[in-house]
């Protein structure tokens, strides 16, 4: 099993991108990663730490790729609470659901007893042209706090 699995959710690619530049940077620092896009829920651990990185489609919706397992946790209420994780949201603050989809994620989890670790990224896409960018120096922070 790996130290940490990253899920990712994105309409054009860009969290997708990100969430394999933040696996790299785990990797480099001596962490096993594990990189899911759009994972159902049954292929993911129920325990140890997960990051969600997820881009915001349309009014502040989740990716078409991430939609179902959101609706799987909603529908199936397993209990998350031995799963701690990280946050990284995508999105444009030009729209009034900046970041809405790692939002929904991140209550979703809590709400499910996982506990999140440091401080959710919320990244601007109009701010930061390349958003591994931002991501990178996030995680390395985060990567202290696991």
């Amino acid at each position: 099993m790996a130290d940490i699995t990253l899920i990712s959710g994105s309409t054009l690619g860009s969290a997708e991108y990100v969430a394999e530049h933040l696996a790299e940077k785990l990797e480099e620092a001596g962490f096993t990663t594990e990189t899911l896009h759009g994972p159902e829920l049954a292929e993911l651990p129920q325990q140890g730490v997960w990051l969600v990185v997820t881009s915001t489609h349309g009014a502040g919706e989740l990716p078409d790729n991430l939609q179902p397992l959101f609706e799987e946790i909603e529908e199936q209420q397993p209990d998350l609470s031995a799963v701690r994780y990280g946050a990284v949201g995508i999105g444009n603050r030009e729209y009034d659901l900046f970041c809405g989809a790692i939002d929904k994620m991140d209550n979703l989890l809590t709400a499910r007893g996982a506990k999140r670790i440091g401080d959710r990224l919320d990244i601007d896409v109009m701010e930061h042209e390349i958003p591994e960018d931002p991501a990178e120096v996030w995680v390395g922070s985060w990567k202290s706090l696991i």
